[in-house]
């Protein structure tokens, strides 16, 4: 029976820069080839030790890679400080976004599973910012436009997640799925796989995770070169 890779998109491209350093994230096939390599480097896993003369190596069949995403924010807003228009449809993050997902789409193997972004976002201080304001090294007078970031919410990403996971375990399409995440949301899909009989992996990418992820799943398993310690 094959694997199914599956992919939170959002906690991928998160992980990416701490992950590859090395490697654009701003480029659309890099990014998303990168995703495809992830995914393969999962159906190879090494059992025993060499220099023991025991090591086994299993290699699974892939079935399927899913990557759940949402298409970028295509309204237009004004910026908190400066109240200059802005057309988000015509930033770097929307040009990345959906050359991205036209990599993907034409990726060997790969699902593009979309969500949507929720209709009414708002402008929130970028990390770090309100520390330094409390701490009084900067004034609220002092803020910029580039000091925000615009914030809205996925919809529908988590269901797809859920409804794949529920789907493959059900219909028995595959004996093992390896999720690439970091939230604990996914603890009843989780759950529901292993008693259909799934092997449920999951790859944080050397992220810390929830006590109740490691609980429900078979195994912990990150594939991607582990971050230097400072980039954390």
């Amino acid at each position: 029976m094959p694997t199914a890779i599956l992919i939170d998109g959002g906690y991928f491209l998160k992980r990416f820069p701490s992950c590859y350093p090395g490697r654009d994230r701003r480029d659309p096939a890099l990014v998303a080839r990168t995703a495809f390599e992830i995914s393969l480097s999962h159906l190879k896993e090494v059992f025993g030790r060499r220099d023991s003369g025991t090591e086994t190596i299993l290699t699974r069949e892939l079935h399927r890679i899913f990557f759940y995403d949402c298409p970028p924010l295509q309204k237009r807003a004004h910026y908190p400080v400066s109240r200059r228009p802005v057309d988000f449809s015509k930033t770097a993050e929307a040009t990345f976004r959906l050359g991205l997902h036209q990599e993907l789409r034409k990726t060997r193997k790969m699902a593009l599973r979309l969500g949507h972004l929720a209709d009414h976002g708002e402008w929130q201080l970028r990390p770090g910012i309100l520390k330094s304001i409390l701490g009084g090294s900067r004034q609220f007078s002092d803020l910029k436009d580039d000091d925000f970031t615009y914030e809205a919410k996925q919809k529908g990403v988590d269901m797809r997640i859920g409804i794949d996971i529920a789907a493959l375990a059900y219909k028995k399409q595959v004996d093992q799925i390896v999720l690439l995440a970091g939230d604990a949301d996914f603890v009843p899909a989780a759950k529901l796989a292993r008693r259909e009989g799934i092997d449920f992996i999951l790859d944080p990418m050397w992220r810390d995770i929830h006590e109740s992820l490691s609980e429900h799943v078979d195994g912990v398993r990150s594939t991607c070169p582990r971050p230097v310690q400072a980039r954390e």
